[in-house]
């Protein structure tokens, strides 16, 4: 598990970026008829129902946790405080810190906000960033100032800018698709397309909103976890589905076509942790998107797996929760038992949606990396340096999701 092979190329499912009820409907119907399925019970090991505050239902969280922390005045002029205090020193982004972005009163609370996306509810939005008094770069200072007090890594979201390498650990999230770059774009986070439900990469998925779309754009979240429980007593099979390798697209990677390890990896408990289950994939690298469609010379995907596709997804609207995402807040993530997804959305020319992201990690809460996701997250965590930093201040498609120098 885990590694790249010769295997034998088969005719992919018919299966696309965006899914299909009905067609989903239709799958599960046949496979049901034609395959022993439920005699199948759960791998070994994982457990039958997850028990814990990142169970939870969109339809009703409300009513017992309350996801927004609205900063009030105090704390606002501590964050400009900190804002001159970082400028004042004259150093590149990347050392930003809680020590250059000191935040004496703050720091508790926002350390508190750690500990609820790994022990809680899995997310939380922080509201009340004036996003129209400071300049783009200033803004993203105070993002990356708070952001540190949460989770203090930053990841590496592209090795390459402006065709040089650079680590960068900023990303705009923007519709991209008006201009030049629409031929290129091979991810739906650079259109106004609806987002399916899936994970980024990493322990932290950090969203900061500098402005809001003219109309949709909901941001939604749902528990894996409840995903988890729900397939785990009525769908078992697609629970070993998800726990067995699995073919990604790399596209066009010469030296790495593809690679093939599990979505869904369970972690028993420990003296110093529960049980857990994480969850981590991207439907695009399984059905291919816009200028990055699915490569045909490596190995396709099966039914059953095209089946779990839609059965996370499905339920993931299901059991999703809508976030008011106003301008100025920032949303906060744990991307191994939360997944995301948007609607679509319309801009105008004088009201755009446009977010910036992070990929964070705060070692002093953060759960153990399932070894077969280690290489990787070393790709995104290791070898960065304060000088090696690059926060972009406008938007670009990164070379992931780039499809122009991609061709098989």
């Amino acid at each position: 598990m885990g590694s790249v092979g010769t295997r034998t190329v088969l005719q992919q499912p018919t299966i696309s970026y965006k899914p299909d009820f009905d067609q989903y409907q239709a799958r599960t119907r046949f496979r049901l008829q034609t395959e022993p399925l439920q005699k199948q019970t759960l791998p070994e090991g994982f457990p039958e129902q997850l028990v814990s505050d990142l169970v939870w239902e969109g339809e009703n969280l409300a009513e017992s946790y309350d996801w927004t922390y609205v900063l009030n005045p105090e704390q606002i002029k501590e964050l400009e405080d900190a804002l001159e205090y970082f400028k004042a020193l004259g150093k590149p982004l990347g050392h930003i810190s809680q020590e250059t972005f000191p935040l004496p009163t703050l720091h508790g609370a926002l350390r508190e906000v750690s500990k609820e996306l790994h022990f809680g509810h899995g997310f939380k939005v922080i509201r009340g960033l004036p996003v129209d008094n400071h300049s783009r770069e200033d803004n993203i200072i105070l993002y990356t100032g708070l952001s540190s007090h949460i989770a203090p890594l930053r990841a590496r979201q592209d090795s390459k800018y402006n065709g040089e390498p650079a680590d960068v650990v900023l990303n705009h999230i923007k519709d991209l698709s008006a201009g030049h770059e629409k031929a290129h774009i091979g991810a739906p986070a650079y259109t106004a397309d609806k987002q399916v439900f899936h994970t980024d990469i990493g322990d932290i998925i950090s969203l900061f909103a500098l402005s809001t779309a003219a109309e949709g754009g909901t941001s939604r979240l749902a528990s894996t976890w409840r995903v988890y429980n729900e397939l785990a007593a009525t769908r078992p099979d697609l629970i070993e589905t998800l726990s067995k390798d699995w073919i990604a697209d790399n596209f066009g990677n010469a030296a790495q076509p593809y690679t093939a390890k599990p979505l869904l990896f369970f972690q028993p408990s420990t003296n110093d942790s529960p049980e857990r289950v994480i969850l981590q994939y991207a439907r695009r690298t399984f059905t291919g998107f816009g200028a990055l469609p699915r490569s045909k010379n490596i190995p396709a995907i099966t039914e059953a797996q095209a089946e779990a596709l839609d059965a996370i997804h499905f339920l993931g609207e299901r059991f999703n929760v809508g976030l008011d995402f106003r301008k100025g807040d920032i949303q906060y993530v744990n991307n191994l038992a939360v997944f995301h997804a948007r609607d679509e959305f319309k801009d105008t020319p004088d009201r755009q949606r446009h977010l910036v992201r992070l990929w964070l990690r705060d070692p002093e809460n953060a759960w153990e990396t399932p070894d077969l996701l280690k290489a990787k997250w070393a790709q995104l965590y290791d070898g960065i340096s304060p000088e090696s930093q690059m926060f972009p201040l406008e938007p670009y498609v990164r070379s992931s999701s780039n499809g122009a120098d991609k061709k098989e």
